[in-house]
């Protein structure tokens, strides 16, 4: 069936790529992966548009059987529903479209067979966790896809920072995943099954029952949720388990938009809406993902305004776009949590797509002080990067039902956490408002300081060691002799397609996503009185996201347009609070300090007085020095004279005997 092609033509194709490697050389590698995602592509989306239409209903493939042990079974099967559906085209359209966008991009990189085995093996491992039909296999694509996430961000191993990057990324998840593992035990251990279709049907009759924990008693459904969410806080990087998210970037730009767009981070997002029942049935695990979600989205856009890389000005956007797909989600209104996961994945990856064709441009400098005035000179890209930012800011017009991705998607969230009624809601909306201002401001700083302005390309070391003039020689304006380039075709195709997403995505379907419960059909839980309470909201509520919006946008233009000293000034007067920010909450620090230098500290007893000092003392070190000094003693007694040996066996003899007499 169609679906088994999907899920694994990807690893065939990275089997093909990573094997064959240099043997079969760049283009054949590339041209396999490439129209592998392509033909799982044109697959899904028709799986997708028959849910969309009601004339698909949900059915299960099996693969294989895999385990029989005890009460433990499961087998290896191929689930499709609506939320699959709608995962199978959001993973399959974005990673396709960074196969493409891969072969300009890596084009000078000598190892491109191992870089697209290394893609194409992360797409087979999210593929394997939204069709996952049990818990076991959700947890195999889980790890699957942290695992081919800390190659691809290790992919120029040779630098570093990417390796450190790679490991903090794969340590950090793993913090996740252990609670993940303890839900997935905690959940047998209740239900006596992994099938996530039994789980599901039996959660609401568990409402009220406690269990034995941490030596208390507990909400049975609340310690079982929580354990869950704290995995989904890992892969989708909340606030608290979020500080591998920004180090991803030392990773070649495509893996940025793969991992950050569509898939891996939106591996939280998805089990909380498939485990949906099991939350409803808890109400404080679901005020603790409203309040985590809403604090990550605030806390990773207040660092979005003060950041200077390109990449990572969007990787805490992302984090901050997770953060109100959670609370969206904490508050009841899951559809609308998948609606903003299907539009973010259009407008974040040609956001990011759109940063790689500039540093591209730029002779890989990153640092947007170093840009300045490239609309001119990239307007294919800059008009691809400011579609994104007119998606991910929330342009629209409400009152005459037009607007850009975001625009739906974003203000549904908003007005279902108001529309909720719940304290956690309320006070989520305001923070989720407030972020909304800070996405436009980061958002426009981001274009302005990128494509307005005078050039300041002149600054960059990394450009003037491109055009290998000093600035005398070069001329007098700020340019310094360079001539910024446009991305090639195999670069631009996918920002133009991205683009037509981020355009219409909210548009088109924001009926099915919000509206239709048929749609859905029970793929996860459908709120119907919230969803119709969205549509009641008050008016300024339903234009808060523009308003503010529209309020982002003058400061940014104020302070990187109109009066560029502003920002200076701004920075200084705030003093300790934009330290504070710049330095990201000091995130890294505090854990360096309470875990990182401990643990190292720690590892060097245990290797200096532990392994060294005792084990390998008296264990193969002593036994060597032992044999070592026994051999010394026995060269000196092997002489080679008769009467040397002679007295030996005399006093051999003689310690025999007195041993016995004294006995």
């Amino acid at each position: 069936m169609a679906i088994t092609l999907i899920v694994f033509l990807p690893l065939l194709a990275a089997i093909i790529a990573g094997l064959g490697n240099r043997i079969i050389g760049n283009v054949p590698a590339k041209l396999v992966t490439t129209a592998a995602l392509f033909a799982a592509c044109a697959l899904s989306w028709p799986i997708f548009l028959g849910f969309l239409s009601g004339s698909s209903t949900e059915y299960v493939v099996p693969v294989l059987s895999w385990l029989r042990s005890g009460d433990l079974q499961f087998d290896w099967a191929l689930r499709v529903d609506t939320l699959t559906a709608v995962m199978l085209v959001v993973v399959t359209s974005v990673s396709a479209l960074v196969h493409l966008y891969s072969w300009g991009y890596m084009d000078e990189d000598p190892d491109q067979p191992r870089f697209f085995a290394y893609l194409s093996l992360f797409t087979f491992a999210m593929l394997m966790l939204v069709t996952a039909d049990n818990l076991v296999q959700m947890f195999f694509g889980w790890e699957g896809v942290g695992l081919a996430s800390y190659l691809l961000i290790g992919f120029w191993f040779r630098k570093p920072s990417a390796n450190a990057a790679a490991i903090k990324a794969f340590v950090v998840n793993r913090v996740g995943d252990l609670g993940f593992m303890m839900g997935i035990f905690g959940t047998f251990l209740v239900f006596g099954t992994v099938s996530i279709p039994a789980i599901l049907a039996a959660a609401p009759g568990m409402e009220g029952a406690t269990i034995g924990f941490l030596g208390g008693r507990f909400d049975l459904m609340t310690v079982l949720c929580l354990l869950l969410f704290i995995g989904a806080m890992g892969k989708s990087a909340q606030l608290g388990l979020h500080t591998w998210l920004p180090d991803a970037m030392e990773g070649p730009t495509p893996v940025s938009a793969l991992i950050h767009a569509a898939t891996m981070v939106t591996a939280g997002v998805f089990m909380v809406c498939r485990l949906s029942p099991m939350f409803e049935a808890s109400p404080i695990a679901l005020t603790v993902v409203t309040i985590v979600g809403a604090a990550t989205c605030f806390f990773a856009a207040t660092i979005g305004t003060t950041q200077w890389d390109i990449k990572r000005v969007i990787a805490y956007s992302t984090c901050s776009q997770l953060g109100y797909m959670f609370f969206a989600a904490g508050v009841g209104a899951y559809g609308a949590a998948m609606f903003h996961l299907f539009t973010h994945a259009f407008f974040k990856a040609l956001l990011f797509l759109g940063a790689g064709s500039v540093i591209h441009a730029m002779h890989h400098e990153q640092d947007m002080r170093y840009y300045g005035g490239l609309r001119k000179h990239i307007p294919l890209t800059f008009w691809a990067m400011l579609t994104g930012t007119l998606a991910i800011t929330g342009v629209g017009i409400y009152h005459l039902g037009v607007g850009f991705a975001g625009f739906w998607s974003k203000d549904a969230i908003l007005e279902a956490a108001y529309a909720s009624g719940s304290q956690a809601g309320m006070t989520a909306f305001w923070v989720g408002t407030v972020a909304a201002l800070l996405t436009s401001f980061y958002s426009w700083r981001l274009m302005f300081l990128t494509f307005w302005g005078k050039p300041r390309w002149i600054q960059s070391e990394h450009i003037q060691h491109s055009v290998h003039k000093t600035p005398e020689q070069a001329g007098a304006d700020t340019t310094g002799g360079y001539h910024p380039h446009e991305s090639p075709l195999a670069m631009l195709l996918p920002l133009g397609l991205l683009g037509i997403g981020a355009v219409i995505a909210g548009q088109v379907f924001h009926d099915a996503f919000l509206d239709q419960a048929g749609f859905w059909n029970g793929s996860i839980t459908y709120n119907a009185d919230l969803m119709h309470a969205m549509h009641e909201v008050p008016t300024l509520v339903k234009y808060a996201a523009s308003i503010v919006m529209v309020i982002g946008l003058a400061v940014a233009w104020l302070f990187y347009i109109r009066n560029t000293s502003l920002p200076g000034k701004v920075s200084a007067a705030l003093g300790p609070v934009y330290r504070f920010v710049l330095n990201k909450w000091y995130f890294d620090e505090l854990y360096n300090a309470v875990f990182v230098k401990p643990s190292q500290a720690l590892g060097r007893f245990f290797w200096k007085a532990g392994d060294e000092g005792t084990i390998n003392r008296f264990g193969p070190d002593g036994a060597a020095v032992l044999v070592t000094s026994g051999s010394r003693i026995a060269v000196k007694l092997q002489s080679g004279f008769l009467y040397s040996y002679a007295l030996v066996m005399l006093l051999g003899l003689v310690a025999a005997l007195t041993w016995l007499m004294v006995r």
